[in-house]
């Protein structure tokens, strides 16, 4: 298994606990601001970990590791563009799990949220570009 896969499957089951974590707490009327602390959980914190944190990470480093080979020379295709899709994502998905909160509680982090969902987006076009010379005709 490539290093980038294990840094994509490993990333995903660490984001999955978070998500389970999170679930009991929303499940347990967690919802609100809770005591002591300017955080806020929210639905939709819950979603992205499911989905960025843990069906992403899951699905790019799958698809990075089984999907047919770019050349012999570099199988997976560009070692740069897979290290800027694990980056773009996940510093993306964290800075998401900050500024979410904050943005809930009326702290004004739409900024953070902008730079958050650009990492992403930055880390989704790496994945493509990276992915698609690999699925071609057989």
């Amino acid at each position: 298994m490539p290093p980038i896969t294990r840094w994509f499957v490993r990333s995903a089951l660490l984001w999955f606990l978070l998500a389970l974590a999170t679930g009991v707490l929303l499940a347990g009327g967690v919802s609100a601001d809770i005591p002591g602390t300017h955080w806020t959980l929210a639905y939709p914190t819950y979603l992205h970990l499911l989905t960025v944190g843990w069906l992403t990470n899951l699905i790019f480093g799958v698809a990075f590791w089984m999907f047919p080979r770019y050349t012999a020379e570099h199988p997976r295709g560009s070692d740069r563009l897979g290290r800027l899709a694990y980056a773009g994502l996940n510093a993306g998905l964290l800075l998401r799990l900050i500024g979410e909160p904050i943005q809930m509680s009326g702290g004004g982090a739409g900024a953070l949220l902008l730079l958050s969902a650009g990492l992403q987006l930055l880390g989704g076009w790496a994945f493509v570009l990276n992915t698609w010379p690999r699925v071609k005709v057989k």
